[in-house]
């Protein structure tokens, strides 16, 4: 259920206070959109961005295995500041899938909060994760539906 849906005597202004809080606490925020029929849902980090970084986004995943792996990276990313993601690196995550980095080509209509909260120069890259056969969402046989945001780039 959303947050509006489940405080409907709040405003968006109450919903960003509680954001730029968990930010405050935390380091960044994982927002969540929903499956809506059509589309799978995604999450993404709103905050990264006051770390220089830009925020990190995954789709197609359970909103807990998508909030696990992009808190695991956020995570390393912020603890290891040199440590940068470049578009088409690939790597395969501890206890997790084989994960390559795209960058979304709009963040403004994917990464809306970071966007509310941090302007139109939000950048964003997505983590793109390769099936149980090692298969990529590009590949003929993919399994699931995970809809890539933005050119794939062949790391150097």
């Amino acid at each position: 259920m959303c947050w509006q849906c489940d405080n409907p005597d709040k405003t968006i202004d109450d919903y960003l206070d509680m954001v730029r809080r968990t930010i405050d606490d935390y380091g960044w925020f994982i927002q969540v959109v929903e499956r809506d029929g059509r589309r799978p849902g995604f999450a993404y980090t709103v905050g990264l961005s006051e770390h220089l970084l830009p925020e990190l986004l995954v789709t197609g995943l359970s909103m807990r295995r998508a909030g696990a792996l992009l808190n695991d990276v956020a995570h390393h990313l912020v603890c290891h500041m040199g440590d940068d993601l470049v578009p088409g690196q690939s790597w395969t995550q501890r206890g997790g899938p084989t994960l390559e980095v795209v960058t979304v080509a709009e963040p403004t209509v994917h990464a809306v909060m970071a966007v509310e909260l941090y302007g139109l120069d939000v950048e964003a890259q997505q983590l793109v994760y390769a099936d149980d056969r090692g298969r990529w969402p590009w590949e003929v046989g993919f399994r699931g539906t995970q809809p890539v945001l933005g050119p794939r780039a062949i790391a150097a």
